[in-house]
């Protein structure tokens, strides 16, 4: 784990990363906004589709905004290492404007345009996948503005913005379940002539943040040092593979795929876990996904941030992926559990408390193992190539985020107690957890500082 040393270690850019971590906040929170809400806005269109054309519909428009951010992360990141990072995010916000306002317009067609508002649809959800693909030049300007021993902090600051976007995002489409006329046949559905509000306000919240950048973010990328290797040529698998097998990075980068994997598999499920095994509404679910986000806003912004720098990043790894490993499956187990009680509701009631608290368990995980993985990526990349490893590493999170939903979905049904996908999910972070520790057993703990 021998990172090449750049001519000097990089002063800390506070400003950078304030507005970096500003950025990715509002981006999410647009994002935490709409995600809630999408299923509505597909069934509002889908009623003379069949069961699986529904489910497959929803799937895709669900799926095409991570399979965007694996085309579209590596060449974000090749692209900010030539020509500079502020550039990248200021299109890619820019992006995110035109895009959510398209989910906005798609949302205020009736019925009778059923075929072209699902189409819009897919376009807003494939465009804003493009436009978030940047996290990874995101991450690389923390790795620019931070010197080694600060990255570990530097990297869970985008994490805290995720979770901070993630849980008011919810909260404002809870909001809006509240606040706005209520469907006439659903009062847990907006009514259709306000549906545009969510994703409008995604895109208004869009443009704030590239005003934001547009004022305040510094360029981190030198462009008079070393250049980065010129190339044209667009998404390459090829190129991918390649930066797996470099050794310093590339069984990170893997264990972070199996890693989103896991997780992925809970995200997906977990609004059809909530509502089959305790019969929660659409309110109590969206309280759920805010009460995730912010785990993860106190896990990253508190807990982590004061750990990192003290405690190596594989340690810190170890613990999250020991965490992530208890809280998923305790969410199996407590979901076998209700199978078996069946009718007794006053023991299924009981086991609210203890679903509340291995999810925290299970999230607080995700939060050190997420920047615990980019710190020690972006330790031993190469400086002049930072955009593009981190974008490999974010192309192979999206590729988790694909596959963990489509695995998580079918195993859910496949057995009654629907605790298949967290006890999978448990099964592959043991894997991860014998990676690293191969790994570590090859490296030292930490790479020199340069």
């Amino acid at each position: 784990m021998t990172a090449p040393a750049p001519d000097s270690a990089p002063p800390t850019n506070k400003t950078a990363m304030f507005v970096v971590f500003f950025v990715v906040f509002i981006d999410l929170l647009g994002f935490g906004i709409v995600l809630p809400l999408m299923p509505q806005f597909a069934v509002e269109f889908l009623g003379g589709y069949s069961a699986w054309e529904r489910g497959l519909i929803i799937g895709v428009l669900y799926s095409s905004f991570s399979l965007m951010q694996f085309v579209f992360s590596p060449l974000w990141g090749r692209w900010s290492d030539r020509v500079g990072r502020r550039p990248v995010l200021l299109i890619s916000l820019t992006g995110s404007v035109v895009f959510y306002a398209l989910f906005a317009f798609a949302s205020t067609l009736s019925a009778a345009d059923a075929t072209l508002a699902l189409a819009l649809l897919l376009v807003a959800r494939v465009g804003a996948g493009i436009a978030g693909a940047s996290v990874s030049t995101a991450s690389a300007v923390i790795a620019d503005s931070t010197t080694p021993e600060k990255r570990s902090k530097g990297m869970a600051l985008i994490g805290a913005a995720f979770g901070i976007g993630f849980t008011f995002g919810p909260l404002i489409a809870l909001a809006g379940l509240i606040w706005l006329p209520p469907s006439e046949t659903d009062p847990d559905r907006i009514a259709r002539e306000w549906l545009w509000v969510p994703g409008g306000i995604a895109s208004a919240l869009s443009a704030l943040a590239l005003l934001i950048a547009a004022r305040k973010l510094p360029e981190t990328r030198p462009l008079g040092g070393a250049a980065a290797p010129h190339d044209r040529r667009g998404f390459s698998l090829g190129r991918s593979l390649a930066v797996l097998k470099l050794p310093a990075v590339g069984p990170f980068i893997v264990m972070y795929f199996l890693a989103i994997f896991a997780f992925a598999n809970f995200e997906a499920t977990l609004a059809l876990y909530t509502k089959e095994v305790f019969s929660f509404g659409i309110r109590q679910t969206f309280g759920v996904f805010a009460g995730v986000g912010a785990v993860l806003m106190v896990a990253q912004g508190g807990f982590y941030r004061r750990l990192a720098g003290k405690v190596s990043d594989p340690a810190l790894m170890t613990a999250g992926l020991v965490l992530m490993m208890v809280g998923l499956v305790g969410l199996g187990a407590i979901g076998y559990a209700t199978f078996r009680a069946g009718a007794d509701e006053s023991f299924v009631d009981s086991l609210r408390t203890l679903f509340y608290l291995t999810t925290a368990v299970a999230v607080f995980g995700f939060a050190f193992v997420n920047p615990s993985v980019a710190a020690l990526v972006s330790k031993n990349a190469d400086p002049n190539r930072q955009g593009e490893i981190l974008g490999v590493n974010q192309s192979f999170a999206a590729l988790g985020r694909i596959l963990g939903p489509l695995a998580g979905s079918l195993l859910f049904f496949a057995h009654p107690s629907h605790a298949l996908p967290f006890l999978v999910a448990g099964g592959v972070l043991i894997l991860v957890m014998f990676l690293l520790i191969g790994n570590a057993r090859k490296t030292p703990a930490e790479p020199p500082a340069s």
